[in-house]
């Protein structure tokens, strides 16, 4: 059995305000990527929750999950029961009293391998993220799954390069990148900083939105996978629900880094001011 081939998915969906009813409707698009083969399984940003960060709103914080907590653990069995991979991102309330962002990773056994915490949070109309989520405090960690060794950064987190490139030098072969994207004329940009991740550092990217208009928010979906020399595994794929997979060959990861060497040729005892330098615009 070849190892290197692996179909790997997103799931583009809307969301109603019960998160009970959009986590049912998520596992049971969940079950038909199964039945398509798929081995790792991405949902989008906040993907049990309908978009709240859209206003200030203090009733909010009562629906965040604990971790362990009841979506986590159904989260796990569902990923035990069929042996896959599972990339869930949620409303987290932390042991810390904060609340954060965050993706949590499940392994095909069922094992929680741990979360992503959102490490750039927005704050812009119809995106009041910094009301709810905390900063990231656990860096961008890469999760060895049984099919790939994973990255995600959430949403906001594409456009800032060094959290990919971390990842990648971490060993990534797929990045996935869960989000709410609800401004159709920024479909355009989105897409340029995801092809542009997976060239220059040598990943494959999976952009993975939501749909539906969320009381007049309209979420446009184009969920879509590419590969490491930036070409489309799967296009932008529409606003309409479903399950959008991925027939990837993890061998082009090395294979695309050995032709083009970025990561090879970096100097980073040149980039100190990456570190100490602050925007003045």
């Amino acid at each position: 059995m070849d190892n290197s081939m692996l179909t790997i998915a997103g799931i583009q969906m809307g969301c109603v305000a019960d998160p009970g009813a959009n986590l049912e409707r998520a596992l049971e698009l969940g079950r038909v990527a199964v039945e398509q083969g798929a081995k790792v399984i991405c949902f989008a940003e906040c993907f049990a929750w309908p978009w709240f960060p859209r206003q200030v709103d203090q009733s909010q914080f009562a629906t965040a999950e604990p971790v362990p907590g009841p979506l986590s653990e159904t989260i796990a069995a569902f990923a035990r029961e069929h042996q896959v991979a599972v990339v869930a991102p949620i409303f987290e309330r932390g042991d810390d009293a904060a609340y954060y962002n965050t993706a949590l990773v499940c392994d095909a056994d069922g094992t929680l391998l741990g979360r992503y915490r959102k490490n750039h949070i927005p704050q812009l109309p119809n995106y009041q993220e910094r009301f709810y989520f905390q900063p990231g405090n656990q860096g961008f960690p890469v999760f060895h799954t049984r099919y790939a060794t994973i990255g995600i950064q959430i949403s906001w987190d594409n456009f800032f390069p060094e959290g990919s490139r971390l990842l990648a030098l971490q060993g990534a072969d797929v990045i996935y990148a869960p989000m709410s994207a609800s401004v159709v004329a920024s479909s355009a940009k989105w897409e340029r900083a995801i092809v542009g991740s997976a060239v220059y550092n040598g990943v494959f990217v999976f952009r993975v939105n939501r749909i539906e208009d969320e009381d007049g928010l309209p979420f446009y979906g184009r969920s879509f996978c590419v590969d490491p020399n930036g070409d489309f595994v799967v296009e932008p794929s529409g606003a309409s629900e479903g399950v959008i997979l991925a027939e990837i060959d993890l061998r082009w990861v090395k294979t695309v880094r050995s032709i083009w060497p970025f990561l090879q040729d970096r100097r980073p005892e040149i980039y100190a001011g990456l570190a100490s330098l602050a925007y003045g615009g």
